[in-house]
């Protein structure tokens, strides 16, 4: 917010959807900025990750998002009830949001549609979408990879890719260090030794003595099963 002689200035108020790194990183930006920030996600856990940033969390489903985060702390998909009551809680937040950051992925599968058509049609004029899962298949209708699409209602959808490489020196640091740690973790004393029992070998452990060991490389059903652990 901006106070001049001429009048006040409201602050922008941004809609981050998923609460992963970039949308704590998104929610942290648009917080130094002097945006009015808010935030969704399907995680519970997410709730006080998001407060904890001073933005303010929106709720569809309390109980339902008690069950919404795998083992290795991604999202699940939700059922069409959820998302159903998703939308519509989110279409309300729109009508006074001037920018929204979708950033809402799930492994090995297609990035869930978040915004529709008719969501993205209650924004007002000159609002602006950025669908950081626009590789994925993309979190809004209507975003193209690597173009900035103009709405018939005079709203901007940006669909950036690679986000990796714009900031190259950072995140290749990160992913060494990323990297460093795991190695770690197989080598000892300067042989290999892989710990089955060690939770992070098990979950990235594809084959073992020429069978497949990952559930989710497996039929279908122990794919599923895979998923509800």
């Amino acid at each position: 917010m901006m106070m001049t002689a001429a009048g006040t200035i409201k602050a922008a108020r941004i809609l981050v959807m998923g609460a992963g790194v970039a949308g704590l990183q998104a929610i942290a930006t648009g917080r130094r900025l002097g945006g009015i920030v808010s935030a969704t996600d399907v995680r519970a856990a997410a709730k006080e990750q998001v407060e904890s940033l001073g933005a303010t969390f929106i709720t569809v489903d309390e109980a339902a998002a008690r069950t919404a985060e795998t083992t290795a702390g991604y999202a699940r998909e939700m059922g069409e009830d959820y998302q159903r009551r998703q939308r519509e809680r989110i279409t309300e937040a729109l009508k006074r949001t001037d920018i929204v950051i979708c950033t809402a992925l799930i492994p090995g599968r297609k990035a869930p549609v978040l915004l529709t058509s008719a969501m993205v049609a209650e924004l007002a004029a000159g609002s602006v979408i950025v669908d950081l899962a626009v590789e994925a298949g993309g979190n809004v209708e209507g975003s193209r990879p690597e173009e900035t699409v103009l709405t018939p209602n005079g709203v901007k959808i940006i669909g950036p890719v690679n986000m990796p490489s714009r900031i190259a020196a950072d995140a290749s640091q990160l992913y060494a260090r990323n990297l460093l740690s795991f190695l770690a973790l197989l080598v000892k004393d300067k042989e290999l030794k892989i710990d089955t029992a060690d939770e992070i070998i098990k979950a990235t452990l594809l084959t073992e003595n020429g069978a497949v060991v990952n559930p989710l490389l497996g039929s279908p059903a122990a794919t599923e099963a895979a998923a509800s652990n």
